[in-house]
């Protein structure tokens, strides 16, 4: 047995080796034989007649559902969405709420700050017990907003997957936008 080395040969296929094509679509790429094909059946007619020609399309179907497919459309005719969903919609719920929360008492200290006669002392002392208390709720609110948002995480494609909050980095711009009165 000759050894040939194959690295250094550069086999060149003899005209007898290949093989005759007699295919009409060889050097055409993919979509060329497509469209060529789909122009030739509606010439002959197959696509006249089907069912549905010229009516929009059905897009409350929804092709990923799988085998839930029955239960979201029934849930759906009904008003109502899947858990995960509503759990997602909670979540922003709580973050409008909070972010209110925030801007109502950012507003009111600027309000204060602003007035050509000085803060009393109890409204100075009320205002500052109003960010204490709403600065430990909010960071307690926080936590269990993450909570949900891990719950969330759990049960849910990647796609709808969030972020969990970074509570400290929140809590600190709570406090730059409601400066206590001093």
């Amino acid at each position: 047995m000759d050894f040939k080395d194959w690295r250094k040969s550069s086999p060149q296929p003899s005209e007898q080796d290949q093989p005759v094509s007699s295919n009409r679509f060889h050097g055409k790429r993919f979509y060329d034989h497509i469209e060529e094909q789909l122009r030739e059946a509606e010439e002959r007619g197959v696509f006249r007649g089907l069912p549905g020609t010229g009516q929009p399309l059905n897009l409350d179907t929804n092709p990923y559902a799988g085998d839930k497919a029955p239960g979201y459309s029934l849930l759906k005719s009904n008003g109502y969405v899947p858990a995960e969903i509503e759990q997602a919609r909670e979540i922003d719920r709580e973050l409008q709420r909070l972010k209110a929360r925030q801007a109502t008492l950012s507003k009111r200290g600027r309000d204060l700050r602003r007035r050509r006669v000085a803060p009393f002392p109890s409204e100075k002392r009320a205002y500052n017990a109003a960010i204490s208390h709403a600065l430990a709720g909010y960071e307690m609110e926080l936590r269990e907003l993450n909570r949900k948002i891990l719950t969330l995480n759990l049960s849910t494609p990647a796609s709808m997957h969030r972020t969990p909050l970074e509570i400290e980095q929140l809590v600190h711009e709570f406090r730059a936008a409601c400066p206590l009165l001093g």
